[in-house]
Parts: structure tokens; C-alpha cells; sequence
């Protein structure tokens, strides 16, 4: 499938597949969707503690190296856990802006090793975050109450609707912890019954620029 390196609207970069004409993050901004969806609805829920997040959709690592950026600013300690079937390539991440546009230059070689470090081994990237990749289709995830976060950034339902299926989403509420969240920043009618049929309670929030809404479901 060819793939292309195109810029978003706030400046970020992020990798389309011109086939499917899908994006790994919104064209409208990669960087302010993370930190909408996944920082601001998510992570920023579990202040000065300690906690586990599995994202689905490991990708370019934007939302691992955000998070790891946030998480110090929000007193955490992170455990987290990357899921992707399908890494990128070196001249791929090489092209991301993050750095850049987060002007976060100061931890670059954080970045670098988020990327560097090797699939399905546990990695401390400091002393609050530790990080395992894991090349893994998501329909193979077998985790029972290991997490209290989950960013969901599969690719969207109208090009992988089996992705956003009754049966992932029970394999995600079985592998989070009791009262715990999962965030997307989908908000398909479809998307929100299969959360619900399998035990979540589903709230609509305002989405990131360009998107009207999001979900969050909780255990």
C-alpha cells in the first residue's frame, strides 16, 4: 500500500495511506488530536499516580512521546504498553516533526530510543516510564485487568471496521482494571453499541479541531 509523509493542519507531520486515504492522525492536526483525545480526556484523569496504559495503534509513537512529556508535568509514573501490527519504517519516523512542533528538542534521545528499543522487551525510558512495544494484531490480545488506561487509535471504521467489532472491544474491557477508561477519538453510533454491549458506560465529549465529537467509555 503506498504511503506518503504529509503535513497536518497545526504543523505536525503524519503517514497517509493513499489507497484507503486514511491517516494515522486527523489531517486537521496529529499533534492537537493527541493531546485532546488521549492527554486532556485521558491521561490528565490520573493525576500523582501511578498507572498503566495500553494503546492500540503504536504507529509513529506520537502519542507514547506526548504522554511521556505530559506525564511529568501530571506527577506520574507510567507503565505502557505500545500494540502494533504493522511498524513504520526508519526513513518514516526519521520524517516525523515532533521534536519541532512540541519543541521538544531537550529529549530527543527519548524519542529516538521510544523508536530504537526493542519490540516485546520491557524498556525504562526513565525513572516514571517504562515502555514495551508489542508486535501484536490486535484481535491476539489476551491482557485481563493489566491497565487503567486505554488510548484506542486504531484506524478509523469506515476502512477497518472489524477494528472497532464487539469482540475487540470485549478484549479491551476485559484488560482494563474495575473503574477504569478507554478514550477514542471515534464517535460512530456503531462504535458507541459495541462499547455498551460488552459492559461499557459511554460518554460523548467534544472532539478535537475539526471533529465534532469523541468517546470515552468507562469500566
Amino acid at each position: 500500500m503506498e504511503r506518503e509523509i504529509i503535513r497536518t493542519q497545526d504543523g505536525s507531520t503524519t503517514i497517509h495511506l493513499k489507497e484507503w486515504n486514511e491517516c494515522y492522525h486527523s489531517k486537521h492536526g496529529a499533534i492537537q488530536e493527541a493531546k485532546h483525545v488521549f492527554i486532556k480526556n485521558g491521561l490528565a484523569l490520573f493525576p500523582n499516580q501511578s498507572i498503566s496504559i495500553l494503546e492500540i495503534g503504536f504507529g509513529t509513537g506520537l502519542n507514547t512521546f506526548i504522554t511521556y512529556l505530559d506525564a511529568k508535568e501530571l506527577g506520574q509514573t507510567i507503565n505502557y504498553v505500545g500494540v502494533e501490527a504493522y511498524p513504520i519504517s526508519e526513513h518514516e519516523i526519521q520524517s516525523m516533526n515532533y521534536l519541532e512542533e512540541l519543541d521538544a528538542f531537550d529529549s530527543k534521545t527519548i524519542f529516538e530510543k521510544i523508536h530504537s528499543i526493542n519490540w516485546e522487551e520491557k524498556n525504562d525510558l526513565s525513572e516514571t516510564f517504562s515502555l514495551i512495544k508489542r508486535k501484536q494484531f490486535f484481535e491476539n490480545i489476551d491482557d485481563i485487568e493489566k491497565f487503567d488506561l486505554i488510548y484506542f487509535d486504531a484506524f478509523g471504521y469506515r476502512v477497518q471496521p472489524e477494528l472497532w467489532s464487539t469482540s475487540i472491544f470485549e478484549k479491551m474491557y476485559k484488560a482494563l482494571k474495575p473503574n477504569s477508561v478507554l478514550v477514542t477519538y471515534a464517535a460512530r453510533g456503531v462504535v458507541k453499541r459495541s462499547m455498551i454491549e460488552v459492559g461499557f458506560t459511554v460518554e460523548k465529549l467534544a472532539g478535537p479541531p475539526g471533529k465534532r465529537e469523541m468517546f470515552r467509555a468507562r469500566k
